[in-house]
């Protein structure tokens, strides 16, 4: 086990680490607040990767908020955790780096919509706080609340009339 890279987990300075120039993956400012949200809620659950270098392989998006963001780096005194991958060539790293940001998948709509349903109607959460802390618009929730069938909540039982028939 000891040659495994999370059994070296490290506490450095983030600025002793640096972003590659090619990493093709973005997060947009929602995702990135919740990012935040998770680190702030849940603690570092996953360490920054980086070659021996200090070039990340990795975690630019962990990296850059306990760089930019003082409350995330209160969190551990302004350390970040780190794990290094043995020395590899370039195109080596360059593929770690898309394996990495492949390998995390998808989110399936009808098991989201099963957990939103879940945290609502099981947990009794107000749905301001579930869009509060997964990061979600009121709609989005409204629509996983209401999958797979009419909508089940407040007074949509009552319709508006949009249109009236008339005889020909």
């Amino acid at each position: 086990m000891d040659k495994q890279p999370v059994s070296t987990v490290e506490w450095i300075d983030p600025k002793t680490l640096s972003a590659n120039l090619y990493n093709p993956n973005h997060v947009a400012p929602p995702e990135l607040e919740l990012l935040k949200l998770s680190i702030m809620e849940d603690g570092w659950t996953q360490p920054i990767v980086a070659r021996a270098d200090g070039q990340i392989v990795d975690g630019f998006h962990r990296w850059r908020l306990a760089t930019t963001d003082k409350q995330v780096a209160a969190l551990t005194g302004g350390l970040v955790p780190v794990v290094r991958l043995a020395p590899r060539t370039n195109a080596d790293q360059m593929m770690s780096t898309i394996r990495h940001n492949r390998a995390r998948g998808t989110h399936g709509v009808l098991k989201m919509a099963d957990i939103v349903r879940s945290l609502a109607d099981e947990f009794k959460l107000p749905e301001e706080e579930i869009m509060r802390r997964l990061g979600m618009e009121d709609e989005e929730v409204e629509r996983l609340l209401d999958t797979g069938g009419m909508v089940k909540r407040g007074s949509a039982s009552v319709f508006a009339n949009g249109w009236v028939p008339t005889e020909r």
